[in-house]
């Protein structure tokens, strides 16, 4: 089952299993959003939840013990319960029980709204910690929009556009984990000129991001611009040849080679008081215009 909402401007599907947008189209009914062609990718934006990435061994330790956690956690794989369905904003949400405490031992509750107003759709998470104990958790949004958007122009005009300059290094994946390597960035100034090439040895990983912003499109077709405030990472991938860039800020990020401490340790975790509240926000907004 999935919500639809939508404005004169944009329209937007939202999936039962794992509060997905599973479609977003603009005000002429163009799709925005991949399709999940299995071909490539199934995927289409998936919430990462309670981690992002992978973590060493695919298991998390948790004073002294070991638990069971895939690759950017269960909530992308678990079935939400529809909490509110109006024309234009939805929320659903996924709580603790005893599934999830056998890969991840913590109480609590993800909710996660949708909105949308004019040509821009809010995605806003807030993880609320019900128990007695501390809660650490990290969490991501993971949205592949097409590549080349539906404007006309060309797959290698595309371009992201970062809100501040990157000067910094980056960093890979390294069997799933971040590498202790880092490397030149690609992006020049503020501009990222998207080529497959960036994209044979796994995504692009800003962990020392200064941006906050970033624009994706093409001067000669139409733009998405991602605002994410209160995300201080971001990952950039696609695979080569594939019809989608996914552009996705992150609290968090996967376990770093070497890493052998606590979940509540690890780099990018935040830390979560009993009764206390997190929110994570991505807004999407949608310009026919190009860049």
């Amino acid at each position: 089952m999935s919500v639809t909402i939508s404005s004169p401007h944009l329209l937007a599907q939202v999936s039962e299993k794992g509060a997905e947008l599973v479609r977003l189209q603009d005000e002429r009914g163009r799709d925005l959003l991949w399709d999940g062609d299995p071909a490539f990718w199934t995927g289409r934006s998936p919430l990462l939840f309670p981690i992002v990435g992978r973590v060493r061994d695919d298991r998390i330790r948790v004073d002294g013990s070991e638990y069971e956690l895939p690759k950017h956690g269960f909530a992308r794989t678990s079935l939400f319960e529809i909490r509110e369905a109006e024309p234009s904003q939805c929320r659903l949400g996924l709580s603790s029980d005893k599934a999830t405490l056998q890969q991840y031992p913590f109480l609590f509750d993800l909710d996660v709204s949708y909105r949308i107003e004019n040509a821009t759709l809010t995605i806003t998470a807030t993880v609320t910690n019900p128990g007695s104990s501390v809660l650490p958790i990290s969490f991501g949004f993971h949205p592949a929009f097409r590549w080349p958007l539906p404007y006309g122009a060309s797959r290698e005009t595309h371009t992201i556009r970062f809100d501040r300059e990157e000067g910094a290094p980056i960093r890979r994946p390294v069997d799933g984990l971040i590498g202790k390597n880092v490397e030149e960035s690609p992006v020049e100034g503020r501009m990222l000129r998207l080529q497959d090439r960036y994209f044979e040895t796994d995504a692009l990983v800003f962990d020392r991001l200064e941006s906050r912003s970033v624009t994706y499109g093409a001067p000669a077709g139409g733009s998405i611009q991602v605002d994410f405030p209160d995300m201080p990472h971001l990952g950039i991938w696609t695979k080569p040849g594939a019809g989608f860039i996914c552009i996705e800020p992150w609290q968090g990020h996967a376990d770093p080679e070497g890493f052998t401490g606590e979940f509540a340790a690890k780099p990018g975790v935040v830390l979560i008081q009993p009764g206390g509240t997190r929110s994570f926000t991505m807004a999407v907004t949608v310009s026919s215009a190009g860049l």
